[in-house]
């Protein structure tokens, strides 16, 4: 039986940057927690980020591939580098992932770490891009396949 990843936030904790949890509910979830298949997880308090904490976005002009590959940076509102705990993050989620036997992750979007359609565009405007976050892209350079909530029904269908 694959087991799912998923933030925790979207599991009820309240560990998103603004104290706050993004709670998901429905069917698939309460079918899927009653087989013991999801593992939740924050990659940002994990890393040892604090909650809540400023809210941070992947640096204008960068992608989650060069927070990996150290040649981007993910900084805060204030102009503060976090990116050593985004990377930091990431390597647990997927440590977790090979751990629990994790072929797959429902992650929040939107998210520097869990985006998997779009994350901020690095201008703490509110504006949104295409793009991964940092946790999205390292799991899928290791054959995670990582789903966002809006893609729950493809999930189901790729546990199938």
């Amino acid at each position: 039986m694959s087991r799912i990843l998923i933030s925790a936030c979207l599991m009820g904790s309240p560990v998103r940057y603004d104290g706050r949890a993004k709670t998901l509910t429905g069917e698939l979830l309460e079918r899927w927690q009653a087989e013991d298949r999801l593992v939740p997880l924050c990659p940002e308090v994990e890393a040892g980020l604090p909650t809540p904490r400023p809210p941070a976005e992947i640096a204008p002009g960068h992608e989650a591939t060069d927070v990996l590959d150290a040649s981007g940076k993910v900084l805060t509102d204030e102009g503060e580098d976090v990116t050593d705990f985004f990377r930091r993050g990431a390597q647990i989620a997927l440590s977790v992932a090979r751990e629990k036997d994790c072929r797959f992750a429902l992650l929040t979007d939107g998210s520097p770490s869990c985006g998997s359609l779009n994350i901020y565009a690095g201008h703490h405007d509110g504006t949104r891009r295409q793009g991964r976050g940092v946790v999205t892209e390292l799991l899928e350079r290791h054959g995670i396949r990582v789903f966002a909530p809006r893609d729950i029904a493809l999930l189901a269908n790729a546990l199938e």
